[in-house]
C-alpha cells in the first residue's frame, strides 16, 4: 500500500468521524438521517449518471479507431497492458490541453480528451496522460469521490439546518424554554466550521487521488518522464488558453484544473501544485522505472 492510498483511507475515516460527530452534536438523529440519506440519493445519482452527464455537458463526441487510429491505439494497448476492460474512447472540441476519465466502474469506463491535448503533445506524452486517466478508472476514483461528496455534502446540509434552527430558536433545550444563548453561540461556531473542515478533507482526498493516478499511470506507461513533461505543457497550455465553459463541479475530474495553468497552492484546491507532480514524476523515473 502506498502512502498516498493509505492517506487516502485516513481521510475517509476522519470524513466519517466527522460526520458522526458533528451530525451527534447540531443535527440529532433524525437530522443524521435525513441529511445522510438525502446526500446518498443525490450523489450516487450523480455517480449513476456521471458520464452521460459530463460527456453531454463538454459536448464529447465517441469516436471510433478509424477516427482516430493513434488515440485509440494507446487507448487499447494500456488498457490491455493494465488488464482493464477498453473504455469508450471520447473526443472534445476544444483547444484547451485537458483530459478526464469517467464511468462508474472499468466496466464502464470512459475516457475523454481535447482537441487541444492532442495538438500540444507528442506520441510519448499523450500516452502518459492516457495512462493516468486509466489509472483513475482501475482506481474506483469516481465511487470514491462519490463517497467523500455524500459525507461532505450531509455535513453541509446538517450545517445548514442548524444555523436555521439556532437563528429561529428552534435549538432550546427541555430545562430552558428560551434556549441557552452560549449552546446556541457554540452551534453557530460548529456549523460555520463544519463545513469548511469537510470540504478541507474531501480536496485533500481529490489531490491524494492525483498523486496515486500519476505513480499508477507512470508505472503502467513506463514513461513517467514523459507523464512529467505533459504536465508541464498542459500548465502552460491551460494558463495560455482556460477552459471558460469549463463547470467548476467537474474540474477535479481533469488531469489539470481547466480554470487555471496554475495548481492552486491552496489547501481547497483538488489537483496538487504542477510543480510538486512533476518533481515526484522524475523521482520515480531515477529509480529506473
Amino acid at each position: 500500500m502506498t502512502s498516498n492510498t493509505l492517506k487516502t483511507g485516513l481521510l475517509m475515516v476522519l470524513l466519517t468521524v466527522l460526520f458522526i460527530l458533528v451530525g451527534g452534536a447540531i443535527g440529532g438523529r433524525g437530522g443524521v438521517v435525513f441529511a445522510f440519506g438525502f446526500a446518498m440519493v443525490m450523489n450516487f445519482a450523480s455517480y449513476w449518471f456521471s458520464h452521460t452527464i459530463v460527456l453531454k455537458m463538454y459536448k464529447a463526441k465517441e469516436v471510433t479507431e478509424a477516427e482516430q487510429p493513434v488515440l485509440y491505439r494507446i487507448v487499447r494497448d494500456l488498457a490491455t497492458r493494465g488488464q482493464l476492460p477498453m473504455p469508450k474512447v471520447y473526443v472534445m472540441n476544444n483547444p484547451t490541453p485537458n483530459a478526464f476519465a469517467t464511468g462508474r466502474d472499468p466496466q464502464h469506463g470512459v475516457v475523454a480528451v481535447t482537441t487541444g491535448i492532442m495538438q500540444l503533445l507528442d506520441e510519448d506524452e499523450l500516452d502518459g496522460v492516457i495512462a493516468h486517466e486509466l489509472a483513475h478508472i482501475h482506481g474506483r476514483d469516481i465511487l470514491i469521490g462519490t463517497i467523500a461528496a455524500t459525507f461532505a455534502g450531509a455535513i453541509m446540509m446538517l450545517a445548514s439546518m442548524a444555523r436555521f434552527s439556532a437563528m429561529f430558536g428552534g435549538l432550546s433545550n427541555d430545562d430552558d424554554e428560551g434556549g441557552n444563548p452560549l449552546g446556541i453561540v457554540v452551534v453557530i461556531i460548529v456549523s460555520i466550521l463544519a463545513p469548511v473542515a469537510a470540504m478541507l478533507v474531501q480536496m485533500a482526498i481529490s489531490r491524494s487521488r492525483e498523486y496515486i493516478a500519476d505513480e499508477r499511470g507512470a508505472n503502467l506507461s513506463g514513461k513517467p518522464r514523459s507523464l512529467a513533461s505533459a504536465l508541464a505543457k498542459i500548465s502552460g497550455g491551460v494558463q495560455h488558453v482556460p477552459m471558460e465553459d469549463a463547470n467548476a463541479a467537474t474540474v477535479h475530474m481533469f488531469i489539470m484544473n481547466p480554470l487555471s495553468g496554475k495548481s492552486m497552492q491552496s489547501m481547497f484546491s483538488t489537483h496538487p501544485p504542477v510543480e510538486e507532480r512533476i518533481k515526484r514524476l522524475n523521482a520515480i523515473a531515477a529509480k529506473g522505472i
